[in-house]
């Protein structure tokens, strides 16, 4: 996302705005209620230390992501996000934005031109987000849509490396098991029913009506590589996005 193409006005709202409902995590994690040593040290610590590399992670995006070796398993994804520079964007994921939200996983996004310069070996783990972007499924809770808008613009084309290490969303108390590489919805009806409209509901967006603001990307949309990496492994019936096409 580039900054300076918004107006003054327009960049304000974008990093002052906030979402008025909260997502609270899916899950409490395993282990003793936080003593109040443990309360004081962390309270010192952030007084003293401060945020570090933290500082800096203000783009909040809300979407989805099928696990890639088992497209059934979708979690809802909360990213909060860096720009580190115009090609390349670093995320922290949670199961909510709520203060006691769990970390589920890390998303590294590239451009499209750094994704072409990629040796084929590597692109697999890269999933497409031009579905994302165009069905109004990728949102940014709180912001002027004119800004959101923006912001969109700005990822088309891009490619997501996402890692989900805590499937807190199947009750996991503690991250279990090997870290999963996660993917895409590429076409409508994969994502799982009731998925995108409960998301909708807990933090009052309107996917449709996101998806018809956006439509006047579809021109810029250009075809990706990984659209076609699950297609048929849903289990029901499905049907391309406008602007979304194979590489």
């Amino acid at each position: 996302m580039n900054l300076k193409a918004f107006s003054p006005f327009v960049l304000a709202l974008a990093l002052a705005a906030g979402c008025d409902e909260r997502k609270e995590p899916a899950t409490t994690p395993a282990g003793a209620e936080t003593s109040g040593k443990t309360k004081a040290l962390k309270a010192g610590a952030a007084a003293i230390q401060g945020e570090g590399p933290l500082n800096g992670f203000n783009i909040y995006l809300v979407g989805f992501h099928p696990m890639k070796q088992d497209p059934a398993h979708q979690m809802e994804a909360h990213h909060f996000c860096r720009q580190v520079n115009e090609d390349f964007t670093q995320c922290v994921l949670f199961d909510g934005d709520a203060a006691a939200a769990n970390m589920t996983g890390v998303e590294y996004i590239i451009s499209e031109k750094l994704f072409e310069a990629l040796p084929p070996a590597e692109r697999r783990y890269w999933h497409p987000h031009n579905g994302e972007i165009l069905s109004g499924q990728l949102v940014a809770p709180g912001l002027p849509r004119v800004a959101e808008k923006e912001l969109m613009k700005g990822k088309l084309n891009s490619y997501g490396k996402t890692w989900h290490t805590w499937a807190t969303d199947q009750g996991d108390t503690i991250p279990l098991g090997e870290a999963m590489l996660a993917w895409s919805f590429n076409r409508d009806g994969e994502a799982a029913p009731g998925l995108v409209s409960r998301r909708d509901e807990t933090l009052g967006v309107d996917t449709a009506a996101i998806r018809r603001s956006r439509q006047t990307l579809a021109p810029l949309a250009r075809p990706q590589e990984g659209v076609d990496a699950l297609k048929g492994k849903f289990g029901r019936p499905t049907k391309d996005i406008p602007g979304v096409v194979a590489k």
